[in-house]
This record gives C-alpha cells, sequence and structure tokens, in this order.
C-alpha cells in the first residue's frame, strides 16, 4: 500500500493513500507511457524527434510510397493532425509527398535523401533505447508478456 504522509493542515497526523488510484490499469498505463516518452525525448534529444514522429518515420521507411491514411489508421492519429505531423517533418526536409499512382486524391509518402540517413542514426537510438526498457522489464520474455497483454486492452 502506498501512503504519503498528508501535508494539510487540517487533518494532522492523517495518512494519505493513493492506493484507489495507484490499483487502476489505466492509471499505472498512463504513468508508464509518460515515463517512457520522457525517456524517449531524452534519449532522442539531439535530433529533437518525438515518439510519433519516429513512428511515422520508421513505417515509411519499411514501406515507402505508403499512404498517409495507412499510417493515420495504425497510429491511431486523426486526419488534422497527421497532416500536421507531416508538415513538421516535410519541413525538416526529412519526408516528402507525392499523388500516389492510381488516386491523385491520395499521398504517397517517402523520405528523402536527409531522411534516410536520419533513420539509420534513430535506428540505432531505438534499439539501444528497446533493449534498456527491456532490460527494465526484465527481459524479453517479460516484455513479450506485457505486449500480449497491452494488445489484448487495445481490443476491448
Amino acid at each position: 500500500m502506498t501512503e504519503i504522509a498528508n501535508q494539510s493542515p487540517r487533518k494532522a497526523g492523517s495518512r494519505f493513500t493513493a492506493t484507489p488510484v495507484t490499483s487502476i490499469v489505466g492509471f499505472q498505463l498512463r504513468r508508464a507511457q509518460l515515463s517512457v516518452f520522457q525517456r524517449f525525448q531524452q534519449h532522442f534529444a539531439d535530433h529533437d524527434v518525438r515518439p510519433a514522429e519516429y513512428s511515422v518515420l520508421a513505417l515509411i521507411a519499411n514501406n515507402p510510397g505508403c499512404k498517409q491514411i495507412d499510417i493515420a489508421r495504425v497510429l491511431g492519429i486523426k486526419r488534422a493532425n497527421f497532416a500536421a505531423l507531416m508538415n513538421r517533418l516535410d519541413a525538416r526536409g526529412w519526408t516528402e509527398r507525392h499523388a500516389a499512382e492510381g488516386d491523385k486524391r491520395s499521398q504517397a509518402l517517402f523520405l528523402t535523401e536527409a531522411g534516410e540517413k536520419l533513420m539509420v542514426e534513430l535506428d540505432a537510438l531505438q534499439a539501444e533505447f528497446e533493449r534498456i526498457c527491456v532490460e527494465q522489464l526484465g527481459g524479453e520474455a517479460e516484455r513479450d508478456t506485457l505486449v500480449m497483454l497491452l494488445r489484448r486492452l487495445s481490443e476491448l
């Protein structure tokens, strides 16, 4: 049970308990997400890349010519937010958009040469960051269990 002394002068000597929320799955997920994202940003600070930006770049790198809607759907990003994210990546010279073959209304996404070079560095950083996270979890088996459990929750 997590208890912290109450700092309120009204109830001197009483104890504050966080247990009503610390045992909630959603609370722990959010705390973990905040911690992982903060560490990610520290790890990638030299490149000023956010987790969503890395995810988009990685998906484009592995799926050149893919459509914006496919990446937005996988990442759960709304259309307007995804367009703004792509504008930032384009402005940094890492990505470019072209009309998709057979569907001029869709945008096909590609990395630029600078984006491809960047991904070599970012993938190495991500591999190291993943190693740190897996180590913190206690190993690959624990990571695999966590990922399986998170997938179950995302299917609710």
